[in-house]
């Protein structure tokens, strides 16, 4: 007997939502008659033009099943996704937007992978009208066209832009100011989006995960300004050599990873002082000489009063500077991991260990736990290492790895780690 025909519709609506793509569902037809109209009714769409079942069909083939499926489709869409190897023409995404207003669609997600094409996939105004009741749009590789006049997006909650082509700057403040309610934001910058400063100034905005290429041709104005005074968790990674404002403190961070290969951050670090946990690398793209009235990572004063975990990279050449700086300002730090990200260059300077005159709070009252990955044994980082040993009060955990695949180094290494003298005579300390 056929007891999953017997189900609720409801539920048959849902099993269906799960099927990988609308050929799928649309395949169920054949199974009985309960079967034949259910198609029509599901929720959840997914147009995948690289599904091997796609392979012997051309783009007009494929253009045509969606034109089919959509206009035929009765109930409203919740869920609409179009994943797309091949570039449509713009007459077939425009239908397929209209459609998607008409059908309500309230979670949009179109993804391009054209790496075999140069010609933009060009999305069209109609998309701003549809956006009036999305609450998660998701574009990959698209080109958005330019609007006089932009709708509020008063449901939008999620946006997610990723190698995405604007009109230009101004579109971009626009369009994000336009988003009241949106809380999370995902912006990856390609080379050649029309974007020289990307502003994100949203007051609803609780997450952020903002990151530029490496491959970007940049000049010195090229950067991101940031006003989001709600934001909780903040994610910038930016290996163009760019620059970042933040015009407004974020008193609600709760996680933030800085990744920058430019100096200074102070403005970023000096920003985020409630952060509970912190990762940070700046990777400076060109050896730096920094005159040491400069070398504060953040304004003075700043403090950390709410972190405790601490995870800092130690491939810049003023990575001991920083790791110093945040240990004074963090008395509720409790776990640190040092770890190196990135390949060091032969001609980069090595850092310089200088003592400082007093132990950071953290060490005396807080501090119970050292992780250090690839730890390569130079004179600086047993400094380091031993500096928190011997003053950490509440260590009761120091774990250090090494990548080296000597074993008489991995011996010397071991045996030096040993010898430091521990304040804590609760800390264990583990090599591998």
């Amino acid at each position: 007997m056929d007891m999953i025909s017997k189900l609720p519709e409801d539920l048959l609506l849902r099993i269906l939502s799960e099927l990988p793509t609308a050929k799928d569902v649309v395949a169920t037809m054949v199974l009985s008659k309960r079967w034949q109209p259910l198609w029509k009714s599901v929720p959840k769409l997914v147009f995948d033009d690289d599904d091997d079942r796609y392979q012997n069909i051309d783009t007009i083939r494929f253009s045509r099943f969606v034109d089919y499926f959509l206009i035929l489709h009765e109930a409203p869409i919740e869920t609409l996704h179009f994943e797309l190897t091949q570039t449509f023409d713009v007459l077939d995404i425009v239908l397929w937007i209209t459609i998607a207003v008409q059908r309500r669609v309230r979670y949009l997600k179109i993804n391009i992978d054209c790496a075999s094409s140069t010609t933009p996939v060009i999305l069209p105004r109609s998309l701003y009208t549809c956006c009036g009741m999305l609450v998660t749009l998701n574009l990959t590789s698209v080109t958005l066209t330019d609007a006089s006049t932009l709708p509020s997006f008063s449901t939008l909650k999620t946006l997610r832009l990723l190698s995405v082509k604007y009109p230009g700057d101004e579109f971009v403040r626009r369009l994000l100011s336009s988003c009241h309610v949106l809380e999370d934001l995902e912006v990856e910058q390609c080379n050649d989006d029309n974007v020289t400063i990307f502003t994100v100034k949203v007051l609803s905005l609780r997450t952020a995960s903002l990151y530029k290429s490496s491959d970007r041709c940049t000049e010195d104005e090229d950067g991101f300004v940031i006003y989001a005074p709600s934001l909780e968790l903040l994610e910038l990674y930016d290996y163009s050599g760019s620059f970042c404002i933040v015009e407004k403190d974020m008193p609600n961070i709760v996680d933030a990873d800085v990744f920058v290969n430019h100096y200074p951050s102070t403005e970023i670090l000096s920003s985020i002082t409630s952060v509970k946990r912190l990762d940070l690398c700046l990777s400076y793209s060109k050896v730096l000489i920094i005159p040491s009235s400069e070398r504060d990572a953040y304004s003075d004063g700043s403090v950390f009063h709410r972190l405790v975990h601490l995870k800092i990279c130690t491939c810049a050449t003023e990575w001991l500077n920083l790791l110093m700086c945040v240990l004074r300002d963090s008395p509720k730090l409790r776990a640190i991991k040092l770890r190196q990200c990135h390949d060091i260059r032969d001609e980069q300077p090595r850092p310089c260990w200088n003592e400082p005159k007093s132990v950071p709070e953290c060490l005396i009252s807080s501090l119970e736990t050292l992780k250090w990955v690839k730890y390569e044994g130079t004179e600086e980082q047993k400094e380091v290492a031993a500096f928190i040993i011997r003053n950490g009060r509440c260590l009761k955990k120091v774990a250090i790895s090494s990548e080296t695949t000597a074993s008489d180094k991995k011996l010397e290494m071991l045996k030096e780690l040993s010898l430091f003298s521990r304040r804590s005579p609760n800390c264990h300390l583990a090599f591998d």
